[in-house]
């Protein structure tokens, strides 16, 4: 006898009812064979690129969680602001001596602006009678 591949099973009739597609793909028994139900995260790209980063830092070694001990991150912080105070030792050293003078002018002005802006605001801050009678006052005094 020759072999003429699978034997194909029996369709039921179904008036006029098609069968999914599972139903299809059935064992010789009659059963239907299992799923396997749909994972997002797999099919998610976002999860993909994450996941490959993660075992790819996890293979040179690179700790992703930031577990550093309070010494490292104390000591980090110290470097930090010790390379920013060279830094701006550095900014002041470069600076030609006029630019110098400019600095010190502005330094000036605008120490100058915040009394005047100063005074204005404790006079808003005192009520309008206060500052009345102080005017009185120094007219009476100087009479």
């Amino acid at each position: 006898m020759i072999d003429q591949g699978p034997i194909p099973l029996p369709v039921l009739a179904t008036r006029g009812m098609n069968l999914p597609a599972t139903h299809m793909n059935s064992e010789p028994e009659g059963l239907i064979l299992p799923k396997k139900p749909h994972n997002p995260c797999i099919d998610s790209s976002d999860m993909q690129n994450l996941h490959r980063e993660l075992m790819f830092n996890q293979k040179i070694g690179k700790s992703v969680l930031n577990q550093k001990s309070e010494l490292q991150r104390a000591l980090e912080k110290h470097k930090d602001h010790q390379m920013k105070k060279e830094i701006e030792q550095q900014k002041i050293e470069s600076k030609t001596p006029f630019e110098k003078v400019i600095e010190e002018r502005a330094k000036r002005l605008e120490t100058l602006e915040s009394q005047e802006n100063g005074d204005t605001i404790r006079d808003k801050d005192t009520p309008e009678f206060l500052q009345v009678h102080a005017k009185l006052r120094a007219k009476m005094e100087s009479k």
